[in-house]
Parts: C-alpha cells; sequence; structure tokens
C-alpha cells in the first residue's frame, strides 16, 4: 500500500456472537448510522431539495450500495473516488465504502481533467462516482489515466441500489484504520492525500460536538461547503455520529436568498460558513427577514473577519452563538476554537487549542518560544493524520521532530490565545479555497511566452484573496491575462487561475537568488 501501514482486517460472520459484540464495540460513522436505524429509524437522518431521509431509509441504501460495490470487488484498502456535487447520495457512498473497510477519496469537482487524473493514478482507483455535472470531466480524466478506472453515473448508481446479489459481508473496521484520503494543494507543484482514520474523525466529532453544543434531539445542522471539502466532513461526521438531520445544501452559486430560505424552512440549528458567505446572509437576512428562531450556532473560518462583520451577525443573528474554527485537513481539521465571547474581545485571534489537540509553538531548533514571540505552532493527537498517502518523503517532513508541523506562524499572547501572523507555506485562501503559489507557478511556467513567473496574493473584496501572476515573458512574446488564463484552464481549476497579470522585465532576488515575494507583494499585493 506505499506509505501507510493498513491494520490486518478480518471480516467477521453473523454466527459468532463473539466477533458480533466486538463489532459493536467500534465508534465511526458505519457502526452509528446502523444504530440510529435501530434506535430513531423513522426519524430524519438527511433532507435535500425539502426530501427528506430517514435513518432506517439512509441503512437501507449503505447496506445495497455496499453489497454491490463488494460483488464487484471491492474491499479493506481499496480506494473508491467521488467526484460529485453536494447530494444525498455523497453521505451514503462515504458510509457504504467505509462499511467495506474500504477507503472513499473525495474529489474537488473544480479540478480540471488532468488534475482529477494525477489523483486518480496518485490514489489508484478502480472506481470514480459522478453526477450530471462533472461526467465529462470523468470520462476525459478517465481516458488520460493509465489506470483502468470505471466512472459510475446517476443511473449506474441507482442499478447498484437495485441489484439483486449477496450481501456484503460483515467487516470489522477497526478505529484506526484509513476512512478517507483528503488531497490538498501541493507547495511543491502536487497535491497530496491526507490519510485520515475513523478516529481522526471521532475525535473531530467530539470535538465539534463540544464547541457547537449539539444536542441529542431536534438538531438540524446546515452542510453547505462543499462535502469534497475536510470543513463539510467536519460537520457530517458530528451529526452522524449523534444522530442529528443534515440538511445538505445543493452545490452551485452561493444564493443568499435560498440559503435563508432553507435555513427557515428545516429549521437550522447550526452551521458553518466562511466570511463572504455570512456577509451576504447579513445583507440578504436584514433587507427580508426570515424566521430562524432556531439557529444557535453561526460557525465561521477559513478566512478572517473583520470586526464590522462579527457585531453585524450578532445584531442579525440574534441570540446565536458565534464561533470561529481553525485548523487544517491534515487534523481532521479543526486545532482551535473561538467562542463567541471572546470574537470581539480577541479579534484576529483564531482561539484557543481544543482539549484533543496538544499544540505547542517553536523555532526552528523544535525549541518552545516565549509567550508572544513567534513560531510555528506544530500538533500532536487522536485528530493527527496517519500521513500522506504514498508520500514518505513529505510525511516525515511534516511530522519531524515527532510533531506535525503546520507551516503556520502563529503567536501567544498571555491568555493563551493564538495569533496567525504568516504562513510558512506560500497559500493563497481565496473563497475559503487553499492556493498554493508553486502549483500555479508550476503549470504557468510551462506556457511558451513566460520566461519567469512568480504568484502572489492580493486583497479581493468578495474573496478575501485573489492569485496575481508576475512574469517576465519570453522574447518577443506578447502575454495577456485572458490569454495566459485560457492556456492554463486545462491544468488548472478555474479558482486557481490568475485574475491578475503583471508583466515585468526581471523578478526581485535576493543575494541567494531567490524570487524576494516580500517585495512583489509590497509592489502589486494592494488591492487594486
Amino acid at each position: 500500500m506505499g506509505l501507510v501501514a493498513v491494520p490486518g482486517r478480518r471480516r467477521v460472520t453473523v454466527a459468532d456472537p463473539l466477533d458480533q459484540i466486538a463489532l459493536a464495540r467500534r465508534q465511526h460513522w458505519v457502526n452509528q448510522v446502523a444504530r440510529h436505524a435501530v434506535e430513531r429509524g423513522d426519524l430524519v437522518a438527511l433532507t435535500f431539495r425539502g426530501a427528506p431521509t430517514t435513518w432506517a431509509e439512509l441503512q437501507a441504501r449503505v447496506v445495497a450500495l455496499s453489497g454491490a460495490l463488494a460483488r464487484r470487488g471491492v474491499g479493506a484498502g481499496d480506494r473508491v473516488a467521488i467526484l460529485m456535487g453536494n447530494r444525498p447520495e455523497y453521505v451514503e457512498l462515504l458510509v457504504a465504502v467505509n462499511r467495506l473497510d474500504a477507503i472513499a477519496v473525495p474529489l474537488n469537482f473544480r479540478l480540471s481533467a488532468g488534475e482529477v487524473a494525477y489523483v486518480l493514478e496518485d490514489c489508484g482507483a478502480a472506481l470514480l462516482f459522478v453526477d450530471e455535472g462533472t461526467a465529462q470531466v470523468a470520462v476525459e480524466a478517465a481516458a488520460q489515466s493509465s489506470l483502468p478506472v470505471t466512472v459510475l453515473d446517476g443511473p449506474a448508481y441507482d442499478g447498484l441500489l437495485l441489484e439483486v446479489g449477496e450481501p456484503a459481508p460483515d467487516v470489522d473496521v477497526a478505529e484506526d484504520s484509513p476512512a478517507l484520503i483528503m488531497y490538498t494543494s501541493g507547495t511543491t507543484g502536487r497535491p497530496k492525500g491526507a490519510v485520515l482514520t475513523h478516529r481522526n474523525l471521532a475525535s473531530q466529532s467530539a470535538t465539534l460536538l463540544m464547541a457547537f453544543g449539539f444536542r441529542l434531539d431536534g438538531e438540524v445542522n446546515l452542510c453547505a461547503s462543499p462535502l469534497f471539502h475536510i470543513g463539510a466532513i467536519g460537520s457530517v461526521a458530528p451529526a452522524l455520529m449523534v444522530g442529528a438531520t443534515i440538511a445538505v445544501l445543493p452545490t452551485g452559486a452561493f444564493d443568499a436568498a435560498e440559503v435563508l430560505d432553507l435555513m427557515a424552512r428545516e429549521r437550522v440549528t447550526s452551521v458553518f460558513l466562511v466570511p463572504t458567505q455570512w456577509q451576504a446572509l447579513c445583507d440578504e437576512q436584514e433587507r427580508s427577514p426570515r424566521d430562524l428562531a432556531d439557529l444557535r450556532v453561526t460557525g465561521w473560518g477559513a478566512a478572517p473577519a473583520t470586526d464590522t462583520l462579527l457585531r453585524t451577525m450578532a445584531e442579525v443573528f440574534v441570540g446565536s452563538s458565534n464561533v470561529a474554527l481553525f485548523g487544517q485537513t491534515e487534523m481532521s481539521p479543526v486545532t482551535c476554537v473561538l467562542e463567541g465571547k471572546d470574537a470581539l474581545r480577541k479579534l484576529g485571534s483564531v482561539g484557543k487549542p481544543v482539549p484533543a489537540v496538544q499544540a505547542r509553538v517553536v523555532g526552528p531548533d523544535m525549541v518552545d518560544v516565549a509567550a508572544g514571540e513567534v513560531g510555528e505552532i506544530v500538533y500532536r493527537g487522536p485528530g493527527t493524520m496517519l500521513g500522506y498517502w504514498r508520500n514518505p518523503g513529505a510525511t516525515a517532513e511534516a511530522f519531524a521532530g515527532g510533531w506535525f508541523h503546520s507551516g503556520d506562524l502563529v503567536r501567544v499572547d498571555d491568555e493563551g490565545f493564538v495569533y496567525v501572523v504568516d504562513r510558512a507555506k506560500d497559500m493563497i485562501i481565496s473563497g475559503g479555497e487553499n492556493i498554493y503559489c508553486a502549483e500555479v507557478e508550476n503549470v504557468l511556467a510551462g506556457h511558451p511566452g513566460i520566461a519567469e513567473v512568480s504568484v502572489i496574493g492580493r486583497p479581493h473584496e468578495r474573496w478575501g484573496e485573489t492569485p496575481v501572476a508576475v512574469v517576465v515573458p519570453r522574447d518577443g512574446a506578447e502575454l495577456e491575462l485572458d490569454g495566459v488564463r485560457e492556456w492554463a484552464s486545462g491544468h488548472l481549476a478555474r479558482y486557481k487561475l490568475p485574475t491578475v497579470l503583471e508583466v515585468v522585465t526581471e523578478l526581485p532576488r535576493n543575494a541567494s537568488g531567490k524570487v524576494t515575494k516580500g517585495a512583489l507583494r509590497e509592489w502589486y499585493g494592494a488591492a487594486s
């Protein structure tokens, strides 16, 4: 399997009561969905476009789907990729794949066919589930892959559910076995697959249940982020664990009016959104108020929020608790939480490390820095990934000194609140999506008219940041933004494409010959 050693799997039989008791001790979303089907089978597990799915129905579909996958040879440790928008089938697939002790691989539906093909080959997926919005890219990606990849669309999915055959065997899915491979943009130009276990997801669930204060009954969490995103997984996991209802927001352009209507109709109690989305909701709610009396938690993160926005949220969504979440995919993801009572008092802070995370702020020598000094925050804890899929070099680097290195440079005040001051990894956050400059640079460097390129972020009113490409053209080449974007669109997801092109005669460099991005940010990084 490469880097990550998968613990030994053993298939158990219904006839063995001792194995059945051992299986029932497991604590992950596979077992929890089955338990909810028995204990609260008539209650609603999922809603989508107004249509409910009960826990009993969800479990029945999971069992049917896992049986069909097993009959196609899917078993422990196999990878099944998902390239779909938000829909109930996505949640069904996650649980059904894991029910076989196989590994689900959520893929960003904004990726180009080439990027999808790379991930399929890297993880070795044999099956790829798609919907009507991603089918064309999936077919192109499968054609580019050197592996035989079966693409399964909506009709094929429905056929699996109706298929008659031997049911899937019971499998003892251990908590420390891989559940997901979540691909992150690579600092060196290629994405890396963070391997997350069922224990990681259970740890994340405990953190969110505490931060959001989920109740045993009447809890409705709005899944508004794309399900390929760790932020969405982080909100779905605790809901599946405790039996809360998940209101799934369909994929598409963010429409504040539609979201508020859904929240009112489904009586949503908690939701996580990025600041730009909260601003849109505040504006719309002030224009046309909805009854959101059930809303208890307004969670946000992935980008900074202004004091003006935080005050507006408190005024518009009266009675809700404002909770900021901070973390990263490799930590499953939440590492720090800023409670509503501290949001304005500690403006700019990402909060304090959660109880399940052990954190230190260290210098390059792994020695703790003093309070108020800047250092890299490193982590340990049950939410820490196993490692990067088939990438021992990157894993060793990430865990140098026995701690996971976040790449975030922070300082901690005298009350223990963490403030991010810079990113050690050169990254842009645009609309809540991570864009690594090296990845964009590696693609643009292949443009026939570009001799040199450096990518930086520029503040953007709507998206937080946007990519700016500073390029040196080859002799005689004439470069225009539209042409560069069109050329790069076959290699990069749309949100990674530069929105600004700065043409220069040379890039600034230091004495070692490295491009000084500080100078580029000073010259070209200001909002226009």
